[in-house]
């Protein structure tokens, strides 16, 4: 029965916007997902992974449409998407809260470095400009619901020593860039650890690890124990699932601090 009233709902919020009479639902809470690629997902997607899922979780799939979320939840290289953090950290959010609809908003793109997260940036592996793309897919979730909080997952692109000494200015940059165009300068953004399976993924977790004490509203998930698909880069679909749910843990903690 929530699944029919659920979905209901949707469609009185789909008949809304082509009417040109977008209602806010002030329980349909939105989660911007962006970074790389493990952010978008590369692990397997198994049957059962197929089957994961909650009928309070939604996404805004490529065309604009919500559908109910499922793997691959990114489209930035089709025939490499696969399972990410997103849909288990929406599962989690849902299952902490039901009296809301969980509305995820991915954005990630594999490859991208931080240095294109910003706007005007193009991105020629993709032919995409990954900021500017990401904020035409934000403004248009929020013609729905209200943006509770950002998840970002990147810097193996920045995973250098010249390139790691900018890499907390230019994120506190794209903090501040991102909650202007939400409206909120206090939604909580959550950044995750790289994996700890190569060395200079070690230089952007020390930067990450600064976060928390120089941005307002920030959290850090950890990565340890998280393990590699076999490419030293990429998490598993074990390992993704659960960042998702660290993700999860953390967003909570950050959204209730007195509980």
């Amino acid at each position: 029965m929530k699944f029919r009233i659920t979905l209901m709902g949707l469609l009185v919020l789909i008949i809304s916007s082509v009417a040109g009479q977008e209602k806010i639902d002030p329980n349909f809470e939105l989660y911007i997902l962006i970074g790389q690629s493990n952010m978008a997902g590369r692990g397997v997607i198994t049957p059962e992974e197929q089957l994961a899922g909650n009928p309070r979780v939604f996404m805004l799939d490529k065309d604009y449409h919500w559908i109910l979320a499922k793997h691959p939840l990114h489209f930035d290289k089709p025939k490499a998407a696969g399972v990410g953090p997103g849909l288990a950290f929406g599962v989690a959010m849902a299952e902490a809260n039901p009296n809301v609809t969980i509305g995820l908003v991915p954005c990630a793109v594999g490859g991208t470095s931080i240095e294109l997260w910003q706007p005007g940036a193009y991105d020629k592996a993709t032919k995409t400009h990954p900021y500017d793309d990401a904020l035409t897919r934000i403004k248009e979730a929020m013609k729905s619901g209200t943006v509770k909080g950002i998840l970002w997952h990147q810097g193996e692109g920045n995973s250098s020593v010249q390139k790691s000494k900018t890499y907390l200015m230019q994120l506190d940059t794209l903090v501040s860039r991102v909650r202007k165009e939400v409206g909120d300068p206090n939604v909580p953004f959550v950044v995750g650890e790289l994996g700890r399976y190569r060395p200079q993924y070690a230089l952007i977790n020390t930067e990450l690890a600064k976060v928390p004490g120089l941005i307002p509203v920030t959290g850090l998930v950890s990565s340890e124990g998280l393990v590699h698909k076999g490419d030293s880069t990429h998490l598993d679909a074990t390992s993704a699932n659960s960042l998702g749910r660290r993700f999860a843990e953390k967003m909570i903690e950050m959204q209730h601090p007195h509980k």
